[in-house]
């Protein structure tokens, strides 16, 4: 039996990321859509087990500069220089994830189930100043938000946060941009919306994944419960790494909630809508016994594919215990009765 160096907390790697196996029964998904009986067998993706490093750390072969291409060009490149928010960084020891990995292992189903050929795909893909929010729901005046709002309206900062996927793969990102609360009170939600959802793109033509995937449920959606969505961690982020966003990290913003697993940090996201009950989400809808509404980082949670006592770098291969919350138990297990899936 190989054996696996377990870190000390305080023996963090210098760099976080993780390879790790993910598959997606289809015949699970079509029974919950309806579609079962249709004699379409399960589809199994490629595997990175516990150790393996992903064949891009060894050998890149493509341009970097094509992989990070901000996919909003040149749009406000002069912001994206944010001064680092010295209260959001990482444990000594532990640096951010370099972007030549980082920009190659993703998840976006939109494009393809692979995560090393999602930059590849969504290389091309540009978003233009044409970009729409739409704002409805409980909210005082229902709304359309520009590109340019989210640049403008805001001081943008940097914060170097955690990321950790439910796969058991890991990173740190240097993310640009400002505060989810200070976006939700611009938007003046009424005292009974309880809360929000997001709403991803649609656009099959453009996008394969949606093309091909058809049996998902597109576009994706995610929810946060309002005090969720409005604690000083959850995140509007318009660049990474000073630049704006490459497609494959969602442009051109998504938000992100470091203390949950990495499918509640939605992508692309053109819709907005405040409610009073729990909105369905797209992965708890289509596999609830995989995928909670909360589903915060919980080491002690079972799940039935991948243990969650156990993480791993994506760049370094080492594997580490999973803390609660991600590392972040201290700004929000308040929020919390331990109870919540």
């Amino acid at each position: 039996m190989s054996r696996i160096h377990i870190p000390k907390p305080w023996q963090l790697p210098e760099r976080l990321a993780t390879p790790e196996s993910v598959f997606i029964h289809r015949r699970a998904v079509l029974k919950r859509l309806g579609w079962a009986g249709m004699g379409i067998g399960s589809l199994s993706l490629g595997s990175w087990g516990l150790g393996t490093r992903p064949a891009h750390a060894e050998s890149p072969t493509d341009d970097l500069a094509v992989r990070t291409r901000p996919a909003i060009g040149d749009q406000h490149k002069d912001k994206l220089s944010a001064k680092r928010n010295p209260k959001y960084t990482l444990p000594a020891g532990v640096g951010l994830t370099p972007e030549a990995v980082s920009s190659s292992h993703n998840n976006f189903y939109e494009f393809t189930t692979a995560k090393e050929r999602v930059w590849e795909l969504a290389k091309d893909y540009s978003v233009g100043s044409s970009w729409k929010i739409e704002v409805d729901g409980l909210v005082a005046k229902p709304t359309t938000l520009g590109l340019d709002d989210l640049f403008t309206r805001f001081p943008l900062e940097e914060r170097l946060y955690r990321f950790r996927c439910v796969e058991r793969w890991a990173m740190q990102i240097p993310w640009v941009g400002f505060p989810l609360r200070a976006l939700i009170d611009s938007l003046k939600p009424l005292s009974s919306a309880k809360f929000v959802k997001f709403i991803s793109f649609l656009d099959p033509k453009g996008l394969p994944g949606q093309r091909k995937n058809k049996w998902y449920p597109w576009p994706y959606y995610e929810a946060l419960r309002m005090d969720e969505a409005r604690h000083e961690l959850a995140f509007v982020a318009v660049g990474s790494y000073g630049h704006g966003l490459p497609m494959q990290h969602g442009a051109p913003w998504r938000v992100v909630t470091p203390w949950k697993y990495g499918y509640k940090s939605p992508k692309s996201i053109v819709r907005i809508e405040f409610v009073d009950q729990e909105p369905s989400t797209f992965w708890n809808e289509t596999q609830p016994d995989e995928y909670g509404f909360y589903s915060n980082v919980e080491p002690h949670k079972p799940h039935p594919r991948w243990s969650q006592r156990w993480e791993q770098d994506i760049g370094t291969e080492e594997t580490r215990e999973t803390l609660l919350y991600n590392g972040y138990g201290d700004l929000v297990a308040d929020m919390y009765t331990g109870d919540e899936i």
